[in-house]
């Protein structure tokens, strides 16, 4: 009882002192900043499980800001690590990083181990999480030898990888002896532990490449297992070939393979129990053996797959859950069934969670004698451990503070006194993982200052609201007063609104608001003041509309738009067809307030539209132009028709009457229809309404009609060019009255205050209610709360207001018509909500994320559905730039750019910020709105892009011009965007044909703003291209054009220059040098003497090509050539004369030269001496004992490798433990780099050789022994036929 009342007080505290911590905020502006003291904030660290690379240097990184700046420290493996003393250790100056360089030779494992880093000044200490430090590994694959396995065809195979354990672990596949993937499918598939099991096996599995692939992706190696044999046999090769085997082999299986029921490979046994953590990607396998190949399926026993995050990879064989959460957890049953059956596996999973947050502790900045609070929550399975520490040290271990006061998860601060600024951690641990945050608490005593800039004018429309900014900062939090003119009177009531930021509001702007106005910063350290200035202006307003037109072709027409603005502002008036940009033609004329349009086509019909815009508002209006034929003198003259005549009512029924009539005469023009028309003489007279067209070949209509109506009528007839006029009327025909038909239409239900529901609806016209005394009987009731109908009946009105409601809950609402004769059918009911209030709690920004330098993406904890009191409609997030990052920015004053607004709609709780300027710091808050209006604002949260790309400089010109030199001076861009690193400086010489020459390019430091460039070309234009970088990168260029002192010289360059061509294994090479404008450019080639046509291969901007498509034995004609935009030759080489000769087959037969004949004699000469010599030792009793000793030394795996196992070229295992050639793996199991082991690298032409991202590997295998790469030099011996190896992964 006692720790539910303890909870509920720090519940109370907590909401009571919300508003007293959140209230004081501290701007980003650089002068504010300038003297405010700040503990340290840890801005980056590395990952809490850091994995190096041993062929590179190890960076820990550790960053952190305060005021002062704070010093550094680092702890290994919780002892005091000395940096000074290793001298292979250094730390980066003004930062905590350290970099260890191990180029030298040093292991990697030397250094690994848990590290801490502290960053302190005199207000605090914040500390790093720990960061474990381990070195990637790829271990050898142990050595083994695999027999073949011959096995009957149609039962289960399971081919093992079991690759060595790595760090990280690796990636599996299978390929055979082209480096191409083993085929999958339902039947044959590879396991999450990498073997590759068979349901079932078919002679076509029969193969000698089975190879099992280990890619430790960290290190970029890859190892590979001996190739695997498999023979699958029906039952007669397995009598023929038993005896063959039965020694050498491993044989499966010795009767003869039947249909059988399914069961399972993988799972194996009862079921089986799965654990995952929460966040994880959850995957649960099922592999079944049968015959016919099993069909494998997946259901939740305890609920239903979550579709959104559900997956079936692998052929159905594995279920992969992502983001896996708590309600995951249960019973998972796979089912594998073929047509004799199906099985049935459990595995029951259950989902723990390491410590995620839900309240991390944040900064809290002071005054002294205020109270605040730091709350650290978390959750996870188990429930976290909640450890409180005070600048590092356990909280129970720190200097005692009477102000401070620890409750669990939640640090009560009361009465804070200057000087007791401090660094506070909070950790949640379980035995998954631990959460660490740090968050100081710094306590400032400062007077008030105005940040709003000094005589800022605010210009607004009339009737408009107005907002003048009054931003302020102070500790504690300053109070604003405003007044307008003069200090006389203070401003309140209306018609100002005061806003808790300092703005004041005028809702609704007037003339006589106009002028100036001072807001007053007051706390108990001093008054601060600003002047701002309100304009009203006259709105934009269109006097004279533009007005529909009806044009004959080829005529003129004038639309007219004449406006009225305030004359201070300066109009701009555009013109749009169809809501798009005039067509660009001449027939179009535009004048200050008119558009001409000469000789009007046909295609100028359409809507137009005039906007008058001005810098604050707009106003615009639309006519429409209808373009006709000009009237020709016609041979026959068409017209409307005549009226119709002579009306009859036949038939009369209560609900029914026919009509008849004569057609008048139809003026050449055959009538299409005709419209009947009614009057209701007793509900609208004088009033006529469409009741029905019929066919223009009938003159008979059969009307229905409704009750309580005294009807007439009246017909028109409609031809080819219109209507014609309508006839006379018909007699009188009254209708019986009767019981409504139908109730009210569009009944809707919906509050206009929170304690009230207004049921409106659409009123029956007088043709609908039938009948005399019409009313509405309107019926509710709270929806899941009464049992019983309110009600009442009302007349002549369309709405009802129920009050006295609570706010926002549904209920059901239905109307019924009645009148004098009864009432009408059963009404439908609609559900309506009673009125909305204003949320009542604002969001609480989570984090925000910055993606580059103009994008940000703010999270944020969307607020509880009772607190919505409405429709939730979304949240709208309020962000603006509070200043550029650069140090010496602006002139005493804040660069606050205009607030930005963005909607998200729907239950969000994220949402993206783009169009942000680099290198700046923004503020954001949110509020979360309904159909009321918004909730109140959050807590504004402050971020920082990063650095981008500067802008254009300044400007570049020159400042001396000599014969042979020039002197350059430029401005550094206005938006740097960043700091600037240096600038580039391209320049090339302009002939007199405009002909670029030779680009010269120069890096020039940031500092400098001009150069003089000397040994140029006297008499000679230069180009020049001038741009600025950042770390991020280069900017754009500003682009201009000097010339060196002219004296009449005039130079010229040749086109195309130093033509050559080379042959190679890969193609033709052909090089030149361009110096032409254009850019398509071509190498063309034919046949020497043949006649033909050129053929062209397109080069994509660089002055060479290779050419692969020449044939051997073959000369040919080749030259480069410049094609202008249509695609005719503007320049071309000259013709160059390649001859590509024959080459020699690459598979030499040696049988045929003379050497290897008489090697071959040489060797046969001497094994016939050594058997001449064994056979007269044996006759003489010794004993020479070659197989004893064979069976002692010999490696069963240095034996010839048979066609069929060949696996990478010419690989064989002649070593113990060599890996998969390609493989960097010395014998201690790590990669070092400055050993000569054989790489993957090494097998592609030029070293180019590499992994893509998916681990697929780019390159081509050549030949190369290890030997030969121990030495350095080129195999001689032919390539593998292998190109490359696809999709590793």
């Amino acid at each position: 009882m006692m720790d539910r009342l303890r909870d509920c007080w720090r519940l109370l505290l907590v909401l009571f002192l919300g508003n007293v911590v959140t209230a004081l905020e501290v701007p980003l502006d650089p002068k504010v900043l300038e003297g405010l003291p700040q503990p340290p904030t840890i801005t980056h660290q590395s990952p809490k499980d850091y994995i190096v690379d041993p062929r590179e240097n190890i960076v820990i990184h550790c960053e952190a800001k305060g005021k002062p700046h704070p010093s550094f420290s680092w702890t290994r493996n919780g002892i005091h690590f000395d940096t000074d003393k290793d001298s292979r250790v250094n730390m980066k100056p003004h930062s905590g990083t350290l970099v260890i360089d191990i180029s030298g030779g040093e292991r990697a494992e030397a250094y690994e181990g848990v590290y801490q880093c502290t960053a302190r000044n005199e207000h605090g200490t914040a500390v790093s999480n720990n960061i474990v430090i381990r070195q990637s590994r790829s271990p050898l694959w142990s050595k083994e030898r695999i027999k073949p396995i011959v096995i009957q065809e149609g039962v289960s195979l399971v081919l093992q990888c079991r690759p060595p354990a790595g760090l990280p672990p690796p990636i599996i596949f299978w390929m055979d002896n082209n480096f191409q993937r083993l085929p999958q499918s339902r039947r044959v598939s590879q396991g999450l532990n990498g073997d590759l099991y068979f349901s079932n096996v078919v002679t076509e599995d029969s193969r000698s490449d089975y190879i099992c692939y280990a890619r430790f992706p960290h290190t970029q190696t890859i190892q590979q297992k001996q190739p695997i044999t498999v023979r699958v046999l029906n039952m007669d090769a397995i009598n023929e070939t038993m005896a063959a085997y039965l020694n050498e082999t491993e044989f499966f299986g010795d009767a003869p393979a039947e249909e059988r029921r399914p069961s399972f490979l993988v799972p194996a046994g009862s079921p089986s129990l799965k654990m995952v953590l929460r966040g994880q990607v959850l995957e649960l396998e099922c592999i079944a053996d049968g015959l016919p190949t099993p069909e494998v399926t997946w259901n939740k026993v305890s609920g239903e797959l979550p579709t959104n995050r559900a997956s079936f990879q692998n052929f159905q064989k594995t279920l992969r859950i992502v983001d896996v959460s708590e309600a995951d957890a249960g019973d998972y049953r796979c089912t594998a069934k073929n047509r004799l059956g199906s099985v049935h596996h459990t595995i029951r999973v259950t989902v723990k969670a390491a410590p995620y947050w839900i309240t991390a502790p944040k900064n809290l900045v002071l005054a002294p004698q205020e109270t605040g609070v730091l709350t650290c929550r978390a959750r996870g399975n188990p429930k976290p451990t909640i450890s409180w520490f005070m600048n590092g040290v356990p909280i129970e271990n720190a200097p005692s503070d009477p102000s401070r006061k620890v409750e669990d998860d939640t640090i009560v601060f009361t009465q804070v006194q200057t000087g007791s600024s401090a660094v506070y951690q909070c950790n949640a641990s379980n035995e998954y993982g631990y959460l660490l945050s740090n968050a100081f608490v710094n306590v400032l005593a400062e007077p008030p200052r105005v940040l709003t800039p000094l005589n800022k004018v605010y210009q607004v429309i009339m009737n408009k609201p107005a907002l003048l900014d009054c931003a302020s900062f102070g500790s504690p939090l300053p109070g604003i007063t405003w007044f307008k003119e003069s200090r006389s009177s203070i401003l309140v009531g209306d018609p100002y609104l005061f806003h808790e930021n300092g703005t004041l509001e005028i809702p609704v702007a007037q003339a006589l608001n106009s002028g100036k106005y001072t807001c007053v910063a007051t706390n108990i350290f001093g008054i601060s003041e600003n002047h701002v200035y309100l304009e009203v202006k006259e709105p934009t307003r269109i006097l004279k509309q533009p007005e529909y037109k009806v044009v004959q072709r080829n005529r003129d027409v004038v639309f007219e738009c004449k406006v009225k603005h305030d004359p201070s502002l300066i109009p701009t008036m555009t013109w749009l067809k169809d809501n798009g940009e005039l067509p660009d033609d001449e027939r179009f004329i535009v004048d200050s307030d008119s558009l001409t349009i000469i000789e009007v086509r046909e295609n100028d019909k359409g809507t137009y539209t005039c906007i008058m815009n001005t810098t604050l508002d707009q106003d615009s209006a639309s006519a429409d132009l209808t373009v006709v034929e000009a009237t020709p003198t016609p041979a026959v003259i068409y017209e409307q028709p005549d009226a119709p005549r002579d009306l009859e009512l036949t038939d009369p029924g209560a609900r029914s009457i026919q009509l008849t009539w004569i057609p008048g005469d139809e003026h050449n023009s055959p009538i299409k229809k005709f419209l009947i028309q009614y009057e209701d003489a007793l509900h609208d007279r004088g009033t006529w309404h469409n009741l029905t067209e019929v066919p223009g070949s009938k003159t008979t209509a059969h009307l229905k009609l409704s009750p309580y109506v005294h009807y007439s009528f009246r017909v028109l007839a409609l031809n080819e060019i219109g209507y014609s006029l309508p006839s006379q009327p018909s007699r009188q025909y009254k209708t019986n009255s009767a019981a409504p038909d139908e109730n009210p239409s569009e009944v809707k239900g919906m509050g206009t205050e929170h304690n009230n529901l207004v049921i409106s609806w659409k009123p029956l016209t007088g043709l609908q209610s039938n009948g005399p005394d019409l009313q509405y009987k309107v019926m509710w009731r709270q929806m899941d709360i009464d049992d019983e109908w309110n009600s009442a009946t009302v007349a002549n009105v369309s709405k009802f207001v129920v009050a006295g409601t609570p706010t926002f809950v549904p209920y059901e609402v239905k109307v019924q018509a009645l009148n004098h004769y009864g009432h009408g059918p059963k009404p439908a009911v609609i559900i309506g909500y009673s009125g909305e209030d204003l949320p009542g709690a604002a969001p609480e920004i989570v984090r925000v994320l910055v993606h580059n330098s103009t994008l940000a993406e703010v999270y944020w904890e969307p607020i509880a559905p009772k607190s919505v009191r409405g429709k939730l409609q979304g949240y709208r997030v309020f962000y603006w730039k509070e200043r550029s990052l650069h140090k010496h920015n602006g002139h005493g004053h804040s660069h606050h750019m205009e607030q930005q607004t963005l909607t998200f709609s729907g239950n969000r709780s994220h949402g993206k910020l783009p169009g942000l300027h680099p290198f700046s710091l923004y503020m954001v808050n949110i509020r979360v709105f309904n159909g009321r209006g918004e909730g109140p604002t959050s807590t504004s949260q402050q971020f920082e892009t990063p650095e981008g790309v500067p802008g254009r400089p300044t400007y570049l010109r020159v400042t001396d011009s000599n014969l042979d030199s020039l002197t350059l001076e430029w401005g550094p861009p206005h938006e740097k965007n960043g700091h600037l690193t240096g600038y580039t400086l391209k320049y090339q010489s302009v002939n007199n044909t405009n002909e670029l020459g030779h680009l010269e390019e120069l890096t020039l430091p940031a500092n400098e703003t001009s150069i003089t460039l000397h040994n140029l070309k006297y008499s000679t234009r230069y180009k020049f291209y001038f741009s600025a970088k950042t770390l991020m990168g280069t900017g754009p260029s500003i682009t201009e054009e000097f010339a060196t002192i002219m004296d009449g010289a005039k130079p010229v360059s040749p086109v195309f220059g130093n033509v050559s061509s080379s042959v190679g294994e890969d193609g033709t090479l052909i090089t030149w040098e361009y110096w032409g404008p254009e850019k398509h450019i071509y190498v063309e080639y034919i046949v020497d003497n043949s006649g033909e046509d050129w053929q062209k291969e397109m080069v994509n901007g660089s002055q060479s090509h290779v050419l692969k498509g020449l044939k051997e034995g073959l000369a040919y004609k080749v030259r480069v050539v410049a094609k202008g935009h249509a695609d005719h030759t503007v320049h071309h080489s000259e013709e160059l004369l390649v001859t590509v000769p024959a080459m020699a087959s690459r598979q030499v037969d040696i049988a045929t030269q003379g050497w290897f004949i008489g090697l071959m004699c040489a060797i046969a000469l001497l094994i016939l001496i050594l058997l001449i010599v064994c056979f007269i030792k044996r006759n003489k009793g010794g004993k020479y004992p070659v197989k004893e000793k064979e069976d002692a030394h010999a490696d069963p795996e240095i034996q010839p490798m048979k066609d069929d196992d060949i696996t990478f070229g010419e690989y064989s295992d002649n070593e113990d433990h060599k890996p998969l050639k390609g493989s960097r793996t010395p014998s201690s199991g790590t990669v070092k780099r400055d050993e000569s082991d054989d790489s993957l690298v090494d097998y592609g032409e030029g070293g180019d050789g590499q992994f893509n991202e998916d681990g697929s590997f780019i390159g081509q295998y050549s030949g190369k022994t290890e030997r030969d790469t121990v030495q350095g030099h080129e195999s001689s011996e032919a390539p593998s036929p292998v190109n490359a190896m696809n999709s590793f992964v």
